[in-house]
């Protein structure tokens, strides 16, 4: 599988599969014997026991996971530090420490806060700041439901205007008994001009880690070869 060394995985909103999305590409690589790092800028809401880099390696398997800060509320990174009284890292010294696990490791799979533009320090630094600085590609986790198109079109626009690469669309969270709306949906994001890569059953975090890592691969079966 021909992928890029260090990827981006954002989303069109908050809460639309991108964990579960990083934590399905760390299992296809883990899977095919590629040493892969998983890197999270900003963690909020750890004063609910949130944690995406824990809960990837128990779905993908043994791979490294690193997170730059951990912030207790869950808001935004930027007002979550406010209320901690924590300084944010700058995005540059994020892409320093990618850099740094990028030397050791095949993959770097980066997961966002919320969407693109979501600012991950005081100085205005975004995740697509982050995607320049690194020349990374990104893969856009969208949901099926009513208003993606919209989006997913303005997170595409914003990712061209910056010329930075997109791999692919991915449904972050496909239900099990999708409606005309959601068949419509995946429609359309199919004849976008980005690849579409796939999507996930809802639910899927609940699987075993076992039953995850033997799905990933048909759930995302337009990755490239």
């Amino acid at each position: 599988m021909n992928l890029p060394d260090i990827i981006l995985v954002t989303g069109t909103d908050t809460g639309v599969g991108k964990t579960m999305t990083t934590a399905v590409l760390a299992a296809i690589l883990h899977g095919m014997g590629r040493r892969v790092a998983v890197y999270k800028p900003c963690q909020s809401g750890a004063a609910a026991g949130d944690s995406d880099a824990a809960e990837i390696v128990r779905l993908a398997g043994a791979v490294t996971a690193e997170t730059g800060v951990v912030l207790q509320e869950p808001l935004a990174p930027v007002a979550a530090g406010a209320v901690d009284g924590t300084s944010l890292p700058r995005v540059a010294a994020h892409a320093e420490r990618v850099r740094e696990l990028a030397a050791t490791h095949d993959h770097v799979l980066i997961e966002g806060a919320g969407g693109l533009l979501v600012e991950l320090d005081s100085d205005g630094g975004t995740l697509a700041d982050l995607g320049s600085l690194l020349a990374a590609a990104f893969v856009l986790v969208a949901r099926p439901a009513l208003g993606t198109l919209n989006h997913t079109a303005l997170t595409l626009e914003a990712l061209a205007a910056r010329e930075l690469q997109v791999l692919g669309i991915v449904l972050g969270s496909w239900p099990d008994k999708p409606d005309f709306l959601h068949h419509s949906n995946r429609q359309v994001l199919h004849s976008l001009r980005v690849p579409f890569l796939g999507a996930l059953p809802e639910r899927a975090s609940e699987l075993s880690p076992a039953a995850f890592r033997a799905g990933a691969a048909a759930w995302l079966n337009g990755l490239p070869a």
